[in-house]
C-alpha cells in the first residue's frame, strides 16, 4: 500500500492511521473506508481517493436480509379484516383490484406470437405497484390472498410479475370465508399460484379483446362511433332482441274460463255457511276448451239454475321441500324479487358483507362466505352448526334425520366451492343489525334465512281436492268441477323462510260425497294468452346460467355494460324489464349476419366449456384461442368487404335549439357518458343540455313530466323535469295508475304492492 490511509478522530482530535480498514463506496459512488482509530480504537470513517483506492473494484453487494410476512389482498376493507387476525408478525397490504392489463390502445395480443398479451401497469396503478415491489424487498414470505376464482388467481399471478417478486418467495392462499379460524387454517397450508386457472382468465381475457378490437371499428365506421361489440355481451343483447321480436310477433288468442262460487246449504241455526269456488274441470268426462263465448253460453244457460253435487272428496298430505342454499345466479334473482335489488347492487353489497364488518369493539369479521360460486355445497361444520341452533331455537321435529343435499343446476359448476351462507349461524339478523346499513342488513337477513331454511325439515300441508258434478235442475250432470284447498299442519323450513309469502292458504268447508251445494255466481272470465315477457335482470341471469353463458363473476357485469354502451334499455313504465334499443337491434342483426357463430348461444357455451377445461389442465390455452381466430379472421376480412354502411340517424326531440338565431331542431346523439341532447348544426353551435328519460307520468306538484334520473353515485331515483323550479323527487318508483281511493300519485312500495303519496293507503299493484 503506497499511502497509509489517516482519518480524522474526534477523540483523540486529530489525524489518526485507520486500523483494520475496509473498503466501501459513499452514497455518491465515490471510495470511502471504514475502521478504527490505531490509537484509541474509535470507529472512523474516511471519504476520498487516497493511493490505496487506485485501481479498486467496486464489491459486491451484501445480501439482503429479509424478514417478516407480506399479504397482498385486494381491497383495503379486507386488508383490515385479515390483518386482525394475522397479527403483527403480518403487514397486510391492498392492490386496490387489478394491477396489470393489456393497454388499452391498441390489440396488445401478438395474433402471430402464439396469442402472447402484452401487459401494462395502469398509470393509476404506478404508486400503488411501487408500494407493494417495496414492501415485498423487505418480506422473507409474500402471502398473496386474493379472492378464490380465477379473476383472483390470475390477480396474483400479475401481482408476482409487476412488482418483480422472486416466486420462491411466493406463497398462494385462498379462503371461503375471511373468519380467524378459515385464515388461520389457510395460512397453515399456503400452496403454490395454479396457473391452470391463470391461464383459463387469461384466455378468456384474450378472447374478448380479439372479439372487441376487431369487430367494434366495423361498427365504428358503419353505423355510429364508440360502439363496442364483446363476446358475451354479444350474445346477451341477441338474447333480448329475440325475445323482444318474440313479443312483436306475438298474436294473442281468446279464450275463457268458467269459475262457479259455491256455499254449502244453510245451516238450521242460521249460520251462513262458509263460500269458496271450483273450476270447470271436464264437460262429459273430456277436457274442454273454451275459446269463444259462444262455447261458453251453453254452459251458462244449463248452470244458472242448475243443480250441483259433490261427487268425490281426496283428502291428502303434501310436503313442500326448502329452496337450496344460495348462489350468484339464486342470490341475484332473490335479491331481484324481494328486495328489487340490480344485479350489480346486490353483488357490491355482497362484497361488502364478505369482506368484513365492524361488529362493535373492533370486532370486523366476514359475515357470508365467498359471494362468487355456483354451487349448492355446504360444509359439514356449517351444517353441524346450523343443526344445533335449529334444535334449540324450534325443536327437534324441525331437524331433519340426515343433513339435506343439493344439486346444482348450473352448467360446469365449480362443485369444490360452497354455497353463500352465513359464515356462522349463530350471527342472527337480529344480532348484527345495529351494526349494518339498511341494504346489508336486507340482504344478509336473505342470506342467513335462505341458509337456515335449507337445512330444515319440509313445510306440511293438508290437502282437499273436490269434485262436483253439475247439470241443469232435473237433468243429468254433464259438468265436472273441481276445487282444490291446502291448509299448513307444520311450518318446518316456512318458520324461518317463506318462499311464497303471499300465497295465502286456500281452506275448504268440510265436504262429504253426495252433498247438496247451492249456487252463490256464475264466473266466466274472457282471457287472451299473454306474449312472453321481456327479461327483467333476475330472470336474465337465470337464463345466462340455464345456457352456461358466463359465470358467476360476469352476471353483473355483463349486465352493466350492455345498459352502459345503449343496447339495452328499461321501458318508460317499468324499472326493471329490459327492452332492446334502436341500436342494440342494428348492431345485433349486423353480428348475426356477419359473425354467427360469435354471437350463437350454443358456440358461447361450448366456448366456456373449453375455458373450464384450460382452469383444470385438460387443454393448454393457446390451441383454444387459435382454434377460434382462425375461422374469426376469415369472417372478419369477409365482413369488411361485405358489410354495408348503416348510419344511425339523430333522433328528432321534438323543439328547437332555444339559441337566438340559430333555427336548428334538437336530437338525441351519444357521448362518452351516454345520451345527450344536442344541437344538428354542431359544430356551428355548440348547444346541450341532458338527456332527460321520461316514464310517462305526471309530476303531482306541477304537472310537468316525471323522468329518471341518478344521484352522483349512481343511485336511482324519480324526480320532475321542471328541476330545480319543481323538487318534486321520490325513490320508489312512480305508477301511471292512479290511486284508487283519492286519484293521488302512486308508487312502487315492492313488487306487489303500490303506496299512495298522497293518501298514504296501500294497494295491491295489479288492482291500480
Amino acid at each position: 500500500m503506497s499511502e497509509a490511509l489517516t482519518a480524522y478522530c474526534f477523540k483523540c482530535r486529530e489525524k489518526r492511521p485507520v486500523q483494520d480498514p475496509e473498503a466501501v463506496f459513499n452514497k455518491r459512488g465515490g471510495p470511502a473506508t471504514r475502521g478504527t482509530c490505531s490509537v484509541c480504537g474509535t470507529k472512523l470513517y474516511r471519504t476520498g481517493r487516497t493511493a490505496a483506492h487506485k485501481g479498486m473494484q467496486k464489491p459486491e453487494p451484501p445480501p439482503k436480509v429479509r424478514s417478516g410476512n407480506l399479504v397482498i389482498v385486494e381491497s383495503p376493507a379486507k386488508a383490515r379484516t385479515i390483518g386482525r387476525f394475522l397479527g403483527k408478525e403480518y403487514q397486510v397490504m391492498a392492490s386496490i383490484g387489478h394491477v396489470r392489463d393489456l393497454l388499452r390502445s391498441q390489440l396488445s395480443v401478438a395474433v402471430d406470437d402464439d396469442f402472447r398479451p402484452r401487459y401494462r401497469v395502469p398509470n393509476e396503478k404506478r404508486q400503488v405497484v411501487k408500494e407493494l415491489r417495496d414492501a415485498a424487498q423487505q418480506a422473507a414470505t409474500i402471502y398473496l390472498a386474493t379472492d378464490m376464482d380465477r379473476e383472483g388467481e390470475a390477480i396474483a399471478w400479475h401481482l408476482v410479475e409487476a412488482a418483480e417478486i422472486e416466486p420462491e418467495r411466493v406463497r398462494r392462499v385462498v379462503f371461503h370465508e375471511i373468519t380467524e379460524t378459515a385464515i388461520k387454517e389457510s395460512f397453515a397450508r399456503p400452496a403454490d399460484i395454479n396457473m391452470h386457472l391463470v391461464d383459463a382468465q387469461q384466455a378468456r381475457r384474450i378472447l374478448d379483446r380479439l372479439v372487441g378490437y376487431k369487430i367494434s371499428p366495423l361498427l365504428w365506421v358503419r353505423v355510429r362511433n364508440r360502439l363496442t361489440a364483446g363476446r358475451v355481451q354479444s350474445v346477451t343483447v341477441r338474447i333480448i332482441v329475440e325475445r323482444e321480436r318474440e313479443i312483436e310477433a306475438f298474436e294473442p288468442q281468446e279464450y275463457w274460463s268458467l269459475e262457479v262460487e259455491l256455499a254449502k246449504q244453510p245451516s238450521p241455526d242460521g249460520h251462513t255457511a262458509q263460500r269458496f269456488t271450483a273450476k270447470l274441470h271436464r264437460v262429459n268426462g273430456a277436457r274442454v276448451e273454451l275459446t269463444k263465448q259462444a262455447a261458453v253460453a251453453p254452459i251458462l244457460a244449463d248452470l244458472k239454475n242448475g243443480e250441483f253435487t259433490v261427487n268425490r272428496v281426496r283428502i291428502g298430505q303434501r310436503h313442500r321441500k326448502p329452496k337450496a342454499p344460495l348462489t350468484t345466479s339464486t342470490l341475484q334473482q332473490a335479491a331481484s324479487g324481494r328486495l328489487q335489488f340490480r344485479a350489480r347492487r346486490t353483488m357490491r353489497i355482497a362484497q361488502q358483507l364478505y369482506e368484513g364488518i365492524d361488529l362493535g369493539d373492533g370486532d370486523t369479521v366476514g359475515l357470508i362466505t365467498y359471494m362468487r360460486t355456483d354451487s349448492v355445497n355446504v360444509s359439514a361444520q356449517a351444517q353441524q352448526q346450523a343443526r344445533s341452533w335449529i334444535t334449540k331455537t324450534y325443536g327437534a321435529d324441525y331437524v331433519p334425520g340426515q343433513p339435506p343435499e343439493y344439486k346444482t343446476k348450473a352448467r360446469g359448476a365449480q362443485e369444490a366451492h360452497e354455497a353463500i351462507r352465513p359464515t356462522s349461524v349463530l350471527r342472527t339478523p337480529k344480532s348484527v343489525k345495529p351494526y349494518l346499513s339498511r341494504d346489508q342488513r336486507r340482504l344478509y337477513q336473505l342470506i342467513w334465512q335462505r341458509f337456515v331454511a335449507s337445512q330444515m325439515t319440509p313445510a306440511r300441508f293438508r290437502t282437499q281436492t273436490v269434485e262436483i258434478e253439475a247439470g241443469p235442475a232435473g237433468g243429468g250432470r254433464p259438468y265436472t268441477f273441481r276445487a282444490s284447498g291446502s291448509e299448513l299442519e307444520f311450518p318446518g323450513f316456512m318458520a324461518v323462510y317463506d318462499d311464497t309469502p303471499d300465497e295465502g292458504p286456500k281452506v275448504l268447508p268440510p265436504l262429504d260425497k253426495g252433498e247438496k251445494l247451492r249456487l252463490v255466481r256464475l264466473l266466466p272470465e274472457q282471457h287472451f294468452t299473454q306474449p312472453p315477457p321481456r327479461f327483467t335482470e333476475a330472470t336474465l341471469v337465470k337464463t345466462l346460467e340455464e345456457h352456461g353463458i358466463g359465470r358467476p363473476s360476469t352476471y353483473a357485469p355483463i349486465i352493466t355494460t350492455i345498459q352502459q354502451r345503449g343496447y339495452v334499455e328499461h321501458p318508460p313504465h317499468s324499472s326493471s324489464a329490459l327492452q332492446p334499443t334502436q341500436v342494440g337491434i342494428l348492431v345485433n342483426d349486423l353480428l348475426v349476419e356477419h359473425f354467427p357463430d360469435v354471437v350463437s348461444v350454443g358456440f358461447t357455451a361450448e366456448m366456456e366449456s373449453r375455458l373450464d377445461k384450460v382452469a383444470t389442465g385438460e387443454t393448454e390455452w393457446v390451441p383454444v384461442i387459435r382454434d377460434f381466430y382462425t375461422p374469426f379472421a376469415a369472417r372478419l376480412a369477409a365482413a369488411e368487404r361485405e358489410m354495408p354502411e348503416m348510419k344511425l340517424k339523430d333522433q328528432p326531440v321534438g323543439r328547437d335549439c332555444p339559441r337566438e338565431g340559430c333555427g336548428g331542431a334538437l336530437v338525441v346523439r351519444w357521448g362518452r357518458y351516454g345520451k345527450f341532447v344536442a344541437c344538428e348544426n354542431y359544430p356551428e353551435c355548440k348547444f346541450t343540455e341532458p338527456w332527460l328519460e321520461k316514464i310517462g307520468v305526471t309530476c303531482p306538484d306541477c304537472g310537468g313530466d316525471l323522468v329518471r334520473r341518478r344521484t352522483r353515485k349512481g343511485r336511482l331515483f324519480y324526480g320532475c323535469s321542471s328541476y330545480p323550479e319543481c323538487e318534486f323527487a321520490s325513490w320508489q318508483q312512480p305508477l301511471t295508475a292512479p290511486c284508487p281511493l283519492c286519484g293521488g300519485l302512486l308508487v312502487a312500495k315492492n313488487r306487489r304492492q303500490a303506496l299512495c303519496k298522497a293518501c298514504g293507503e296501500e294497494t295491491p299493484q295489479d288492482k291500480a
